[in-house]
């Protein structure tokens, strides 16, 4: 027996918007993550567009060759465990404050100011999930400090 024509029609269509409904799903998380908000203690809230990096070949690269980055943009590194992570600015040629942040959203620690192309080692003072990189001297020049609060999707989750 034969399916009839719309039967035959109707099966790659649904496939095609199955398909389709995926990726804007997908799309959608994609959205949320590229955002992350600093609170600081005086209660000021700061929003950065981030691009998030989660695998070691992405870590490892970072914003290692980019000549900018706008006021507002950042990179947020997740090593998905809290660890004691360390950074350096060998290949990066852009100064950048590094904000060290636990699982939980907790600033611990910032490095401002790093000199491109150094290659000492930066390290993050104790154990943390995240790093927050944005362009050098922004923290101080809008009142971030450690003890301030990061809200991001992963915060608090285990991806």
């Amino acid at each position: 027996m034969r399916p009839d024509f719309t039967t035959t029609l109707r099966r790659p269509f649904a496939r095609l918007m199955a398909i389709v409904l995926f990726t804007m799903a997908l799309a959608a998380c994609s959205a949320a993550e590229d955002k992350v908000t600093i609170t600081t203690a005086a209660g000021a809230s700061h929003s950065f567009t981030v691009e998030l990096v989660d695998t070691d070949e992405s870590r490892a690269r970072g914003l290692m060759y980019r000549t900018e980055l706008a006021p507002d943009a950042g990179m947020l590194f997740d090593f998905i465990d809290e660890r004691p992570v360390s950074f350096w600015m060998m290949n990066t040629f852009i100064p950048l404050d590094m904000i060290f942040v636990a699982s939980d959203g907790t600033i611990r620690n910032i490095h401002a100011n790093a000199v491109p192309q150094d290659r000492t080692s930066i390290p993050s003072d104790g154990p943390v999930r995240f790093v927050l990189e944005i362009p050098g001297g922004r923290a101080a020049e809008l009142g971030i400090s450690a003890g301030d609060r990061m809200a991001h999707p992963r915060i608090g989750s285990d991806s």
